[in-house]
């Protein structure tokens, strides 16, 4: 059996349905998201079995970008969770058929409040279609299943349409990268926008050592620090030097090494530096990347040592 083909054709199949409800989309679609921005209150969605699912992935989707939004499951509707939806909300619905038994129950109630409806269907002239003050076509030629019956391609267009909307509703709200890290200041991207040279730079216990320490005091202060470097100070406490464990394992190559020599014969002189500890963390990494280092120190305008941020630090922190 060609496998491979199989995908394909699922594929295909479900790509000629996106592109069917792009060419066919209506001023309907205008309209729902006019009714969602006047929206003072929360944007519900809700829906039963793999229309659920869907539902919850949009409610998801809305609620990071800018649009206050929660998944209501139907049979908890009735249950008691019909509270949670209130006049000032609007409310997606979404049914395939239209006609799914639990949400068909729930409609007359939201009705009852006054809360804009707008559904999601295959038939307008379904329960939902016709409770709905808005009716967003879900309509496909076929599913991409065999047997044209598991939901593939008509959650597939239900999910699309729904990230459609998301766009629409961020375009509107002129929501930036800045919004979306706020709602996500655990995510790479919040990370990248919020996370600063202080959060993360070490500020204790630094290896460091004056200019007239030798290399063998100078290799046991590496080995104490932990970062594979000794900062190297004149007699102010300015920085003036760095060594790393890399410049000792090159200075024994020499043929004239010697551990009772001054350490800053093996030194890197004028090592780059940050002035700025409230860089961002992901500038710090480009700067880090660029000079080919791996420690950044954080000196103030007299070059007296703040603290060091390590590339390691940066990576297991997430931050790209």
């Amino acid at each position: 059996m060609n496998y491979k083909k199989i995908a394909q054709e699922t594929l295909n199949i479900e790509a000629e349905t996106l592109l069917n409800a792009a060419t066919n989309m209506n001023d309907v679609f205008d309209k729902a998201v006019d009714i969602i921005l006047k929206c003072s209150g929360k944007l519900v969605i809700t829906g039963v079995g793999k229309s659920g699912l869907i539902g919850a992935k949009m409610a998801a989707t809305f609620a990071s970008t800018g649009t206050p939004s929660f998944f209501l499951h139907p049979t908890e509707a009735l249950h008691g969770d019909l509270g949670m939806i209130s006049p000032n909300d609007v409310v997606i619905a979404i049914s395939y058929s239209g006609e799914s038994e639990e949400l068909s129950s729930i409609l007359p109630h939201i009705k009852r409040f006054g809360t804009p409806l707008i559904g999601m269907t295959r038939d307008r002239n379904s329960t939902l279609g016709r409770h709905s003050d808005e009716v967003i076509d879900v309509v496909v030629e076929k599913e991409a299943c065999p047997l044209d019956i598991a939901p593939t391609s008509s959650t597939t267009l239900t999910l699309a349409l729904g990230d459609a909307l998301a766009v629409c509703l961020m375009k509107a709200r002129d929501f930036k990268k800045s919004d979306f890290a706020s709602f996500h200041p655990g995510g790479a991207l919040g990370k990248q926008l919020f996370v600063k040279v202080s959060n993360l730079m070490q500020s204790k216990n630094l290896p460091i050592v004056d200019k007239n320490t030798k290399v063998k005091d100078a290799i046991l202060k590496i080995s104490e620090g932990r970062l594979g470097t000794v900062l190297v100070t004149d007699k102010d406490d300015k920085l003036i030097a760095l060594v790393s464990d890399g410049d000792i394992r090159r200075a024994l190559l020499e043929d004239d090494f010697s551990l009772e020599e001054n350490v800053l014969k093996y030194a890197t002189m004028n090592p780059t530096t940050c002035e700025n500890e409230n860089m961002l963390a992901s500038e710090a990494l480009v700067l880090i990347e660029a000079k080919k280092i791996q420690l950044l120190v954080i000196t103030d305008k007299n070059k007296k040592i703040k603290g060091v941020l390590h590339i390691h630090t940066l990576i297991e922190k997430g931050i790209s």
